[in-house]
């Protein structure tokens, strides 16, 4: 596929979450994520707003469903979402009950492989339970405890291992996110409110700076050529 910019609304509050989607659909981004904390704070609300305000942008909501699958998944089909994430490590039953949902209400399914003991076999699994794309995610807090690791621990035999689109997530600087398309990950994710401040992702109230990070992230991520 094509390569994708997602920005993911990792804030608190619809109104913020609205502000840096208008800077972020101004600098050419591609898809909306409502963040967790997102969804934590304002739940299915802020799908329903972020689908008023970009009636034509796909947008994702980061669920990272465990259980309850079919009710969740159409929860946020019905607010506007076009993509739900679903945990690898949740029960094999629970990973079906989104696919199904997804299929009646004709979104899209990403599969979260965060903490699977097994990356490559969680992946495989997602696939041929019918999940449309794969998240290759090293979690906030495991990168908080062991600075070492990131997504690169296990993207390149997730991407030969599976034939679905990938997205790396967690700690990526922007050279790095731009560089996913060349590596087989053709979906680039950045988190809001962002910006760069040498190679490394630091909060920010400067959306004039943000805007400029991410025209510049799209602009790089358009011209990569995938492996």
């Amino acid at each position: 596929m094509e390569p994708i910019v997602q920005i993911s609304l990792d804030l608190t509050t619809i109104e913020e979450a609205l502000e840096m989607a208008h800077v972020a659909v101004d600098a050419g981004v591609d898809w909306i994520e409502a963040g967790t904390p997102l969804l934590l704070g304002e739940g299915l609300h802020a799908v329903v707003a972020l689908r008023e305000a970009f009636p034509n942008h796909p947008i994702v909501a980061d669920l990272k469903t465990m259980d309850g699958g079919y009710l969740e998944a159409e929860m946020m089909a019905k607010a506007g979402a076009t993509h739900v994430v679903v945990m690898g490590v949740a029960h094999p039953a629970t990973v079906r009950a989104v696919v199904r949902a997804a299929r009646d209400y004709g979104i899209k399914v990403m599969g979260d492989i965060m903490a699977a003991p097994d990356p490559v076999a969680c992946a495989q699994f997602l696939e041929r339970n019918g999940v449309d794309y794969i998240l290759v995610h090293t979690s906030f807090d495991e990168r908080g405890e062991d600075p070492a690791r990131s997504p690169y621990d296990h993207l390149d035999a997730v991407v030969n291992a599976v034939s679905i689109p990938v997205q790396a997530v967690g700690g990526l600087s922007i050279e790095q996110a731009a560089d996913m398309p060349r590596r087989g990950a053709p979906l680039v994710v950045v988190g809001a409110p962002l910006v760069i401040d040498r190679k490394e992702f630091r909060p920010s109230t400067d959306r004039a700076e943000l805007k400029a990070v991410l025209e510049n992230l799209v602009a790089k991520v358009k011209n990569s050529v995938q492996s």
